[in-house]
This record gives structure tokens, sequence and C-alpha cells, in this order.
């Protein structure tokens, strides 16, 4: 064990004080590659289990220059004068030398990052799906153990992270921007769908009437779609970080949401689809680290990929040999 960890019970109980440094400690603990610290992340996930599920879960996302970070700041601090405590996991794109962020998210949330009734943790995407955390679901968990009722995740930008945001959230709100022509045009139909509102960013000054338009664009275009399994209409709005115009009506739609779902069921029904689907990555994530770490699959990695990338191995029929070696080996040491 690193010779700055704590006990497991020293984590737990930092955690469940509300104490932000030792939350910021236990992200990292989860965050690390390290098998004694996976092993011990593991078992403060399990313990402050009984602890977790009173937050609202809420995905940002947008296309870059739409104005996530600002909005989460102006809208982070609205939720503060509600009473609300804040947690923010902002999920940066990670520098391919370095693995580390390239944007400081508490850097462009300072007023946010201020208040002690708000956390705000940037975590660099490395190579996982899309830009998103591997650990922002262990994170999730440790800020509800916190005390923060709000859990706002911010995403890199539009692509497959919004698949990954949105199978880890309760409610998905999609940023937009006006005054750009064709409304929605280079708009993903499937994004779109993904999404529980709709808020028109930046809807100020000369902005007002582009935005004013533009809200009308999609909330034609969402009449066009099939209606989503839980029988939610998303809400299209207009809003604006600089004045706060709007901030309180997304606020209001989110609330909406969630006793909506909550009497239906459809709340805890989605909550319990999301436990298994974590299940099932973890379980894959967990097989792929076993067999990267295989010495014997190493070896033959380092012999043959060569042949594969001059095209004289197909893929395939080197990626069935490996896995032949990884299970061959497997039944060696546990037979």
């Amino acid at each position: 064990m690193i010779k700055n960890r704590k006990s497991l019970e020293e984590y737990k109980e930092g955690i469940l004080k509300g104490d932000r440094a030792v939350l910021a400690q236990s992200i990292t603990l989860v965050e690390s590659s390290l098998p004694s610290d996976s092993d011990l992340a593991s078992s403060l996930v399990q313990e402050i289990l009984p602890y977790t599920g009173k937050s609202i879960r809420i995905g940002i996302t947008g296309v870059p220059g739409v104005g996530k970070s600002t909005f989460i700041e102006t809208f982070g601090k609205l939720l503060l004068e509600k009473g609300k405590k804040v947690a923010v996991l902002a999920v940066d794109p990670s520098s391919q030398k370095t693995k580390g962020s390239i944007l400081g998210d508490k850097t462009r949330m300072e007023k946010l990052a201020a208040d002690r009734r708000a956390f705000i943790r940037p975590s660099p995407s490395g190579t996982t799906l899309g830009g998103v955390s591997a650990k922002t679901r262990e994170a999730m968990l440790l800020c509800e153990a916190a005390g923060f009722d709000v859990i706002l995740v911010e995403t890199v930008g539009v692509g497959q992270s919004e698949t990954a945001v949105k199978g880890m959230v309760d409610f998905f709100l999609l940023l937009m921007l006006a005054g750009a022509g064709d409304e929605l045009q280079g708009i993903k139909k499937g994004i779109m769908e993904m999404a529980d509102g709709i808020l028109i960013n930046k809807a100020d000054g000369e902005n007002i009437q582009a935005a004013k338009k533009a809200k009308n664009h999609y909330r034609n275009a969402l009449h066009l779609f099939p209606p989503s399994e839980n029988g939610w209409y998303p809400s299209v709005i207009t809003g604006s970080s600089i004045t706060g115009e709007g901030l309180d009506e997304c606020w209001q739609i989110i609330e909406k949401y969630q006793q909506k779902m909550l009497n239906s069921g459809f709340f805890e029904k989605n909550r319990a689809e999301q436990r298994l689907k974590w299940l099932d990555e973890y379980v894959q994530y967990l097989l792929g680290k076993a067999f990267h770490e295989e010495a014997k699959v190493q070896k033959l990695l380092a012999a043959e990929k060569e042949h594969v990338r001059t095209g004289k191995l197909s893929p395939l029929t080197f990626a069935r040999n490996l896995m032949n070696v990884f299970f061959e080996n497997f039944q060696v040491k546990n037979s």
C-alpha cells in the first residue's frame, strides 16, 4: 500500500462526515490502477453503498464551445442557493502523451469550487470510451455518501461518451447553440433522442431571437421522434449562463422529471438496469486487464505484433491465438 493511503475506516469516516479532502483522496484511490489500491477501493465502495442513491444524477453534454463549464458554474450556484450540495464530475480530454488532463475545470469554475457546499473533480479521460472516465460511477457513489444532493457529470463533447454517460445518470441535458445557420444541421439524431431536456445556451444580447428560433426548430424535430420508454417528452428551453435566464426553469423541469419517474417506478428500474450494465462493463474491464497482464500473452504480442502491422498475419487469427494462450495458461495456474 502507498505510504499516504488511509485505512478503510478512515476513508469511510471522512466521506460520511462530508470531508472534501478525504472525498478527493477517495476518488484518487478508486482511480488508481495499483492492485493494492484496487482491493481497498473495492472494499470502500462496498462499505459506503448503504449511504448512496439519494441524489439526482444529471449528465450535461454539448459540443465544445457551447459553454458547458460556465453553465455548470451558474447552474451550480443556483442549486446552492436552493440549499443543495452539488458535486461536479468533469471528465477532461486527456493528453495522449502525458495522459493528464488538458483542461482544468477548477480554474473554469472558480466561484463554485470556492464554496464548501460544492465539490469539483476534473478527471483525465485516458483511453476510456469517448472520454468518459472509467471510474465515474464509483466517484458518483462516493459523492452521494458524502452528502451531495446533486451530481453533475460534464462530458467532453458530442460523441460516443454521451451513450456511456446516459447509462449512468437519471437526467440527460443537452446544451445547444443558436445562430449557426440550419439549427439541425450536423446534430446527431441519436444524441437528441437520448436527451431528457434541451437547453439553447447563450440566449442573451443579440442572440435572443436566434435562440428562440432554434427552440422552435428543436421542438418540431422532437415531434418526429418515437416516444421514449419512460413516457417523458423532452422539454426545449432557452437559457443564459450570464443572465441566469432559464436556469431556474431548467431545474424545475429536472424536478418534474424526477417526480414523474419516481411515481411511475421508472427511476429505480433505470438505476437497477444501470447497475447491471456496470457489472457487465467491469467484468469486461477486469478480463481485459488480466489478459494484457499475462506474461505469455505479452511475450507473444511482442513477437508477432509486427506481422499484423505489415499485413502478414490476420488480426482475427492472431487474436484467437492470443486468447488460446491466455486460457491455456489460466487453466494451468488453476489446475
